[in-house]
């Protein structure tokens, strides 16, 4: 990891434990993803869990256009990277378009350039 991504990585986690934890709220994700056949339940997919925490905030009237953002869309950030967890194996997790996180479809997925952190946009059903 780099320099910037180190310190990122040591300082907001106790900003978030600390000063920010009005803010910050827990969340779980998941994906479905090919897998073996089951023939008690006729489907070949398997849901993959994941779990972090972040900030859930709107959009600025600035940035909603109604057609690639709308009024109703969430945006999470400040997830941090190295707490984005696989629930299962307890290794990293990527977020991606179409996965659901607590009920809400991911419908982008942005990393700031230090690439310690994601900002999503979710879209409610």
């Amino acid at each position: 990891m780099g320099y910037i991504q180190d310190k990122i990585n040591a300082k907001v986690p106790k900003a978030f434990d600390g000063k920010l934890s009005d803010a910050v709220r827990p969340f779980t994700g998941s994906r479905e993803i090919a897998g073996e056949y089951d023939p008690v339940t006729g489907s070949s997919t398997t849901t993959v869990a994941y779990s972090g925490r972040g900030v859930f905030s709107g959009y600025s009237v600035q940035e909603v256009d109604d057609q690639h953002i709308r009024r109703t869309d969430v945006k999470l950030s400040g997830v941090l990277q190295n707490e984005l967890i696989l629930d299962a194996e307890q290794a990293p997790a990527t977020p991606k378009v179409d996965d659901t996180i607590d009920g809400m479809l991911v419908v982008n997925v942005g990393q700031d350039p230090a690439k310690a952190t994601w900002t999503l946009q979710l879209r409610r059903p």
